[in-house]
């Protein structure tokens, strides 16, 4: 047997052994449940986000004007800004834009005391849980392809925020007449649908000078230039009620230089080769063939260019005028060109026929008159040597070898006479007509002058005013 006092120590090294095991044990639990604690999330702040959400929601009804009296309107404040003009179509009185239009109004219901929410001063809620004013545009053909915003802003005072992008096609009614030197204006009337001004008031978010002005989002290479964007406000009288209204203008203006390279300048150039074809001998017969050439090819220029001309229903485009025009005045120049060679190829007898060349050969014909004159003495006298000539051949003897030569030679010079009076004649009927087709030239280029001159002070006025 162990003695007594080695099993007493031995049982108390046991019993401090099983007290460590249990401090450390301990420790260890202590440990892991710090662990644990440590690991657990705070509470988010989005819970608070969603508690003041459920509070502002809670007893909310979308369909009731957020007043407590309800004998006070609700002011809608209305902002615009123009980014770009898309299209212009003047067939369907059109105008499609793109803008970025703001609206502003207090809602007495959405309320509260950030302190009470954790500093939380504003916060977005969805447009369809909450009143929104019905504010249309009169001029609305069809929204476009707006990307749908499904959200405003609210912040702690009541202020609710609604902006949004909009591709709206407008009605509007486009003066297409001084194409491609024209201006615009469009109007977007903005306007509630059903609440008189008592209720629904409407007012501009900035001042109208800084509207008018601002150019800062808009896309200023294309081919529309933005001039201005005035308001103004006003009320209308409609069911003995006054209706409050915002009406801002879009003032653009066409840059004309796509236009002008590609329509006006080739067609200038046509009419130039055209005035310069006049210069080709009138008697070379070439004039005509490349005054036909020259109406051909400005014929297919004007059909391949009809799609880049405005379609309009109310009045045809200057331009339209223009390329019109122009085609006559070709049609004209071959005319006067055929009238003139048709003249020239004539005899002088048949010509003389004609009451108008008859007035034409009695104003200029003086030379020629005379030059027959004289033509006719010469016949004479050589009509007298023929007789005399005549009364040889009476004499019953033969002529003798000098009278033989004398009347060869009294034919030659009667057969050079007359071709010499032929080419004398012709050469005055020739230069008659060039008198004439100068004449001609002179009349056709004064119209052109006075019909560019016309255009260039139309185009002039509507390019700097």
């Amino acid at each position: 047997m162990e003695p007594r006092g080695q099993s007493e120590t031995h049982l108390v090294c046991l019993y401090f052994r099983v007290l460590t095991w249990i401090a450390q044990l301990s420790v260890y639990i202590f440990c892991f449940i710090v662990n644990l604690t440590e690991c657990v999330p705070e509470k988010p702040k989005r819970s608070t986000l969603n508690q003041l959400t459920r509070t502002l929601l809670r007893k909310y009804d979308c369909g009731v004007r957020p007043v407590h009296n309800w004998t006070s309107s609700t002011t809608v404040y209305i902002d615009l800004i123009l980014q770009s003009v898309l299209d212009v179509d003047g067939k369907t009185q059109s105008i499609t834009t793109s803008i970025w239009y703001r609206q502003i109004w207090r809602d007495e219901f959405l309320v509260w005391d950030p302190e009470d929410f954790d500093g939380i001063t504003e916060l977005s809620l969805s447009s369809d849980a909450i009143w929104v004013p019905d504010i249309i545009v009169t001029e609305f053909v069809e929204e476009g392809k707006s990307p749908p915003i499904p959200y405003v802003y609210v912040n702690s005072s009541g202020s609710v925020r609604n902006y949004r992008p909009i591709q709206a096609v407008l009605a509007c009614s486009l003066e297409m007449y001084a194409f491609p030197f024209d201006k615009q204006n469009c109007s977007l009337t903005f306007r509630s649908w059903l609440h008189s001004v008592k209720e629904i008031d409407l007012a501009l978010w900035r001042s109208a000078e800084a509207i008018a002005g601002d150019k800062r989002e808009f896309m200023n290479d294309g081919e529309w230039e933005l001039l201005s964007v005035p308001s103004q406000y006003w009320q209308i009288r409609q069911d003995d009620a006054d209706y409050a209204q915002i009406q801002f203008n879009l003032l653009i203006r066409r840059r004309p230089l796509l236009y002008v390279v590609g329509l006006l300048i080739p067609s200038i150039f046509l009419m130039l080769v055209d005035v310069v074809s006049f210069y080709l001998p009138l008697n070379s017969g070439t004039r005509i063939a490349f005054k036909i050439s020259i109406l051909l090819g400005y014929t297919v220029f004007r059909v391949n260019l009809t799609d880049e001309l405005p379609a309009t229903a109310l009045r045809t485009p200057l331009i339209g005028v223009f390329f019109v025009v122009c085609m006559a005045m070709l049609m004209l120049s071959l005319i006067k060109s055929i009238l003139v060679v048709k003249l020239l190829h004539h005899s002088e007898k048949e010509v003389k026929q004609m009451s108008l060349s008859a007035c034409l050969l009695d104003r200029y014909g003086s030379a020629d008159r005379s030059a027959v004159s004289g033509t006719a003495q010469i016949s004479d006298t050589f009509l007298s040597l023929e007789e005399d000539l005549l009364s040889l051949n009476d004499v019953p003897d033969p002529p003798s070898g000098l009278e033989w030569l004398l009347q060869e030679l009294v034919s030659l010079r009667m057969a050079f006479s007359q071709e010499d009076s032929e080419s004398s004649a012709q050469a005055e009927w020739l230069s008659l007509c060039l008198r004439l087709d100068r004449l001609l030239f002179r009349f056709y280029l004064l119209v052109l002058a006075v019909y560019t001159g016309t255009l260039l002070l139309l185009w002039a006025r509507w390019s700097f005013t």
